[in-house]
Parts: structure tokens; C-alpha cells; sequence
């Protein structure tokens, strides 16, 4: 009975027009990246980096380089945009429709309705992540050679490595990126437990994860960084470091499964209260 729910509610969810607007905005957004770097000085500033540093700029301005440039942007940006636009919608734009009373009429219990839709969501959120990280891939190769990766994140990482290692990498990193992609779902998820519009529960996670950002950026707050979200959600960054610090990745990794389950619990006791069959 779970998997007939969960399919169904997958059919519910990708037969939106509104689920593939992430999708079709990442492909926009890569391509107009791409024209960037090619035509503008992005890439002759990146040649003189990698001169500087002693490296070879032919043998690291490749496809899996200029994929995880692409990314950096868009994870930031987009990303938690088209995630907690979904999450916003899974519980609140039924009870704005009034479907929910027909749903909860039947003999499911509404801890079962709120996992299904949850995983659902999750399902959305580590799809976006893969096609996000194949179509960057795919896309800089129609420009770029397939050779080695060079990544340098101020503060974060700096990684130099060789084409089959820099591949692994990168698919490893995508792994910590589903992780956060459904962190910023879950949190919309639970904003739209409550008796909300769909569009003000995604804006409520926006907002926490902005205010998360603009504190992590006062330097008095260094010191409480560890208790915001953007500093965990970086780790998928220390993926391309020499040594991986596998300590800060799996404590980030703790952190972040927390506040899933602390979002999913909050919406689950907002959600059985609610008064919604009256």
C-alpha cells in the first residue's frame, strides 16, 4: 500500500508544470554560464590563476572544471529556490485545493500522508540534484576537453586532481548536494504543515535560509557557525580537498540529518491538529 501511495503521489507531483521549471532553469542558466567563460576574461583570469600556481592552464580548464563553476552559482542561488518551491506545495496547495478531505476521509493516517509526500519530495529534490550535475558535465563538454579538475573555493577548497579521480569526486560530492537539496525541501515541507499558503511557506524557508547566510556573514557570528545551515551545507566542497577531512564532512552530514528529521517533526505535530475535514 505505501508504494501505491508514493507512486501516486509522484505522478501528482510530476504532473505539474510548476516541478520542471527548476529543471528547465538550470539548462538555461548553464548554457548562458558557458558563453560567459568561453567569451568573456572569466577564463583568461582563470588560465592566470592556474599559471601563478604553477599549473598547466591547458590541462585543467576542462568539462568536469568548468562543471563545478557552474555549480557553486546555481547551488546557491537556484537551487534552493525550485527545491522549496516544491516542498511549499506538497501539503498546503492540497489544503488550498480541498483535496486533502477527500484524502484524509479514507482510512490513511496522517502520519502516513505526511511521510509519503515527504519521500515524494525527496525523490524530487535528489532527481534535481542528479540533473543538475549531468547536464553541467554535459554541457561544458560540448566546449571543453575531458581532462583533469582544478577547484579553488577560498576558505573551503582547493583541489587539483587528475581526470579519473576528478570524476569520482564529482559524483561523490553529488551525493552531499541530495543531502541538501532535501534539507531545504524538508524545511519548506514543514512550514507547509502549518494552515499557510503554499507561496508563504516557501518563502518562509527562503527567508531562515537567507537569515542563516546573512548571519554566517557577520564576523561576530563566526563563532556560531557551526549551528547554521550554509556552513554544513558546504561540505560537499571538502569532497574536492587533499585529504578529504572525512571529521567536518560526517559531522555535517549528522547536522543536516537532524534538521530533517526535527522539520519533518514539527510539520507532523502541526499537521495533526490542524482542523481540515470541518
Amino acid at each position: 500500500m505505501f508504494y501505491h501511495h508514493l507512486r501516486n503521489e509522484l505522478w501528482k507531483l510530476f504532473g505539474k508544470k510548476r516541478t520542471y521549471i527548476g529543471f528547465v532553469m538550470f539548462l538555461l542558466a548553464q548554457n548562458a554560464m558557458l558563453l560567459a567563460f568561453r567569451f568573456t576574461r572569466w577564463q583568461a583570469d582563470m588560465e592566470k590563476m592556474l599559471g601563478n600556481n604553477g599549473y598547466l592552464a591547458g590541462e585543467f580548464i576542462s568539462a568536469l572544471t568548468v562543471a563545478v563553476i557552474m555549480l557553486i552559482p546555481q547551488i546557491l542561488l537556484l537551487m534552493p529556490l525550485y527545491v522549496t518551491l516544491v516542498g511549499g506545495d506538497l501539503v498546503a496547495k492540497e489544503a488550498e485545493d480541498g483535496t486533502l478531505r477527500m484524502i484524509l476521509s479514507r482510512p490513511v493516517s496522517r502520519l502516513r500522508l505526511l511521510l509519503v509526500k515527504w519521500v515524494a519530495g525527496a525523490i524530487f529534490a535528489v532527481l534535481l540534484v542528479v540533473v543538475l550535475g549531468a547536464l553541467a558535465v554535459l554541457c561544458a563538454r560540448l566546449w571543453f576537453p575531458w581532462k583533469g579538475l582544478f577547484v579553488f573555493v577560498p576558505g573551503q577548497a582547493f583541489g587539483v586532481l587528475g581526470t579519473g579521480e576528478g570524476l569520482q569526486r564529482y559524483l561523490f560530492a553529488h551525493l552531499f548536494l541530495a543531502v541538501n537539496a532535501t534539507t531545504m525541501l524538508s524545511l519548506a515541507f514543514m512550514f507547509s504543515c502549518f494552515n499557510m499558503k503554499p507561496a508563504a511557506a516557501t518563502i518562509l524557508a527562503l527567508s531562515y535560509l537567507f537569515v542563516n547566510l546573512v548571519l554566517e556573514a557577520v564576523p561576530f557570528f563566526d563563532r556560531f557557525e557551526v549551528w547554521l545551515l550554509p556552513h554544513h551545507f558546504r561540505c560537499w566542497l571538502h569532497v574536492f580537498a587533499s585529504p578529504i577531512p572525512w571529521p567536518d564532512i560526517w559531522q555535517s552530514q549528522a547536522v543536516l540529518l537532524a534538521a530533517n528529521v526535527t522539520a519533518f517533526v514539527i510539520g507532523a505535530a502541526a499537521f495533526q491538529v490542524r482542523d481540515i475535514k470541518s
